[in-house]
């Protein structure tokens, strides 16, 4: 199935999905269907940074960031979606692991247009994430956002 097909799917399925399954549903979802997705995972603002939440993937040290710290932080400061074609070119890179080329961070809005959390995902080759890919997990985040 084609990657616009694959979303398309993800997201009809993502309308009826309890709130409280929503992180497992896009986390497993997302992983198991987009074989260059091998990081997807939720940080969640508690307390002005951000905290890890539910994943999928290889453990991860950066369980709490700043915002403004790596690319994850710039997402949240800037309230902006992050496409990394090459991580390796980055000088504000959090490293998770040595195997990590690529990665897209999307924040999530709540409907007061606050910021509560983000969706990470990390490939392990270069260029991974395409405007489909932001276009389409932005339509997912702004699903989950009116969640919360």
């Amino acid at each position: 199935m084609e990657k616009k097909k694959k979303f398309q799917k993800i997201i009809e399925e993502l309308k009826n999905v309890p709130k409280e399954k929503i992180f497992t549903f896009v986390v497993e979802n997302l992983s198991l269907n987009f074989e260059n997705y091998d990081w997807v995972g939720f940080y969640l603002v508690k307390d002005k940074k951000l905290h890890l939440d539910l994943f999928k993937g290889e453990p991860t040290i950066h369980t709490v960031i700043k915002f403004g710290d790596g690319i994850c932080g710039q997402a949240a400061k800037t309230k902006k979606t992050f496409i990394i074609s090459d991580v390796s070119k980055e000088t504000n890179y959090l490293s998770c692991s040595t195997k990590v080329k690529s990665e897209i961070v999307i924040p999530i809005f709540n409907n007061k247009n606050e910021l509560i959390g983000e969706l990470d995902i990390d490939s392990h080759s270069i260029n991974a994430f395409s405007g489909t890919d932001k276009s389409y997990l932005e339509k997912i985040c702004e699903i989950i956002g009116k969640n919360f």
